[in-house]
């Protein structure tokens, strides 16, 4: 992987030896235990090289551009081939795009472009659909102070791809995984006792780890704030319940609005003066930027 997609990367938030790891499996999937694209050694010649442009097929927003990046500059490593592909981007992750619109070229032999092709588009038509998704909430809940949040409800293995494609959408990163946040969701109050003992618990094991708490009522929301929560979950509560949280909480802790939530709904449950609005479809429902890569003709 060049230097310059590894500093993209990293400029991302992302760690080059992580998605090193991500595309050489996805390669695997697509390549075997003998790192051979059978279609592409029987017709093409080992010596033809061919230029190829990656171009949106719909309008959105695209991200994953240095992840696709390094699918092209890994693929001749993975199939123990020494000739490499020159990557030149052409727009940016986050920049909204048009169909038909050039994102990037690729310059290489032949059989490598291809070989890469449907790895790169996996990821980065995946990549660019969480962001798409994502900065339509970000749009509908311009002019408020809520934010769209995600959750852990991400294609296993992909998480901190769509979690950076969340960001480059316009949203905003809840927590990575079980080891960074302490959420206390029903399960947890019902196993410790309620509210209270649950968050003492987890302040006395670990201090330094910020604790969310989920909360569905008003009491609940007060007895999370008296005990030290500094962060509630408002899980399925109606507009009119989130008014009364908000006026009971004050500034004591952030308020989130969770569960069910649609764009249609988006911009009530801002006006109820909710600083987050969670949306597990951002990463588990968002359909896909539709990509191609065109080989050149000329």
């Amino acid at each position: 992987m060049r230097e310059s997609t590894e500093q993209a990367l990293r400029a991302g938030g992302l760690d080059p030896a992580d998605v090193r790891a991500v595309v050489a499996n996805a390669l695997t999937e697509d390549l075997g235990p003998d790192f051979l694209d059978v279609t592409s050694v029987a017709t093409i010649p080992a010596e033809q090289t061919d230029t190829a442009d990656l171009v949106a097929r719909a309008d959105g927003v695209v991200a994953g551009l240095a992840v696709a990046a390094a699918v092209f500059e890994l693929v001749g490593e993975m199939t123990g081939t020494e000739r490499t592909v020159e990557v030149s981007l052409v727009a940016a992750d986050g920049e909204r795009v048009a169909r038909g619109d050039v994102l990037a070229t690729v310059t290489g032999p032949t059989r490598l472009l291809l070989t890469a092709e449907r790895t790169a588009l996996n990821l980065l038509c995946r990549m660019s659909g969480v962001a798409t998704h994502t900065r339509a909430w970000a749009d509908a809940l311009s002019g408020t102070k809520a934010m769209v949040l995600d959750t852990r409800k991400t294609t296993p293995g992909l998480r901190a791809l769509e979690k950076y494609a969340v960001r480059t959408g316009g949203g905003t990163n809840k927590r990575l995984g079980l080891y960074d946040v302490a959420m206390i969701k029903d399960n947890h109050k019902l196993a410790a006792g309620g509210i209270t003992a649950a968050y003492r618990r987890v302040r006395q094991a670990f201090p330094a780890v910020p604790v969310q708490v989920e909360v569905t009522t008003v009491a609940e929301a007060v007895e999370a704030v008296e005990a030290g929560a500094d962060f509630l979950l408002c899980d399925n509560m109606a507009p009119e319940e989130l008014v009364e949280v908000v006026a009971a909480v004050g500034d004591r802790a952030e308020l989130e609005a969770t569960g069910g939530l649609t764009l249609a709904v988006a911009a009530r449950y801002a006006a109820t003066g909710v600083d987050y609005l969670s949306v597990g479809a951002l990463t588990h429902s968002s359909p896909i930027l539709d990509i191609a890569l065109d080989l050149r003709t000329e």
